[in-house]
């Protein structure tokens, strides 16, 4: 199929683009690592280095490696392996840090939920990609903090934060503009990306059982029965704290719990998710925009949405789209998100500086105060999707 054949070259000549940014651009040679912030410019800003910036790093270079063998990318990955080890790893109470200052110290110290799961994630990808024993070790040490200190033994599903020493904490936010709620879907969502990945390199047998649980969350208490739409904050209990939708989280979980059922090759979940795949799918194209673009969020409670076009929902729209089209054969779905991919060239992607903007206000313009890298700003939405559909569209072509 000749579209395919074109989405596939366009998007491995995406790829290298985005994975020579990060090594041109990031690299701190003076502290180790990676900087915190780099602008639009491409100017390195003295910041905070976080934990999720550089386990995104570390995976997506690593998943790269294994998709075209490239040692350059290799070379990155392992030196996003050694400064979280060197300078993130918290060698007394284990886990790591959320945060440290720009020349290595401890800043942040709390154990938030969601970046213990970005590095057992990463830490996965690395093993397959360097055979590092030590690298599995810790993916699988830190799977079982997050069971023995976060895991909720009356309700199930995970709790924020912890302190250092992984105690109760009164702030559980992941950022300013985050609810302070017990539980979330945006951490119960990479939890069970974590698990999944680190299931197909480890013989822990509790791996299974964990995921299994974890899928039943979201049918149970996450995806909201009639919409679809994921519902984003929670009591322990699972009330639902927010009035929020997420058209981003929306598709990105579309692809990736229908992603773990796979992963450990349960049946039943297999065909619920793929119903439920279709119904997250649908309810996140009410976010898309006749140009192609999918916009940020929507607030049920006052029917307001955020017409923002932010650079990660585009990013998994086109993955999330794909995998619909793969499961219905509807060509509608593939046109999707191949729209998304060319609304990306034509908006989001930077065409001076190199990588995607943050984001686009609804006028279309660049949101020009945001990070090119930073905190939160990663290559692991972009540069994943684009492997995602490099892999799927050659599968399909062969």
């Amino acid at each position: 199929m000749q579209e395919l054949l074109t989405f596939e070259s366009e998007l491995t000549k995406e790829l290298h683009s985005i994975l020579d940014w990060w090594s041109t651009h990031t690299v701190d040679y003076q502290y180790g690592g990676f900087f915190g912030k780099v602008d639009n410019q491409n100017n390195p800003i003295s910041s905070p280095k976080g934990l999720v910036l550089n386990a995104r790093i570390l995976y997506t270079f690593s998943s790269a490696y294994l998709l075209h063998h490239q040692p350059k990318h290799l070379a990155i990955a392992t030196r996003a392996y050694d400064y979280l080890v060197d300078f993130f790893h918290d060698k007394d109470f284990g886990g790591f840090y959320w945060s440290v200052t720009p020349e290595g110290q401890p800043l942040e110290t709390k154990k938030q939920v969601y970046g213990q799961a970005f590095c057992i994630y990463a830490f996965a990808e690395f093993y397959k990609a360097s055979n590092h024993i030590a690298a599995l070790q810790l993916a699988e040490q830190t799977y079982l903090l997050l069971e023995r200190h976060s895991y909720d033994e009356n309700f199930s599903g995970y709790i924020e934060a912890h302190s250092r020493n992984w105690r109760t904490i009164d702030d559980l936010r992941l950022s300013e503009k985050d609810r302070n709620d017990k539980k979330s879907m945006n951490t119960h969502l990479h939890v069970i990306e974590a698990y999944a990945n680190l299931s197909t390199v480890s013989t822990n047998a509790t791996l299974k059982p964990a995921i299994k649980k974890l899928l039943l969350n979201f049918k149970e208490h996450i995806i909201h029965s009639e919409s679809g739409h994921l519902q984003l904050f929670f009591d322990l209990d699972w009330k639902v704290k927010s009035s929020l939708v997420s058209y981003g989280h929306d598709i990105e979980a579309a692809w990736l719990l229908l992603e773990a059922a796979e992963f450990i090759g349960d049946e039943k979940a297999i065909s619920d998710f793929k119903s439920l795949a279709i119904k997250m799918t649908d309810a996140a194209a009410q976010g898309l925009q006749k140009n192609g673009g999918l916009i940020y969020e929507f607030d049920t409670s006052n029917n307001h949405s955020i017409e923002e076009y932010h650079w990660w929902p585009q990013a998994e729209a086109m993955v999330g789209f794909f995998n619909a089209w793969q499961i219905t054969k509807n060509n509608s779905y593939l046109q999707k998100s191949i729209n998304t991919w060319n609304f990306i060239q034509q908006y989001i992607k930077d065409n001076v500086n190199g990588e995607w903007l943050w984001g686009l206000d609804k006028a279309l313009n660049a949101l020009s105060s945001e990070d090119k890298a930073g905190f939160w700003k990663c290559p692991y939405h972009n540069g994943r999707a684009c492997i995602e559909l490099i892999k799927r569209s050659k599968q399909l072509s062969e």
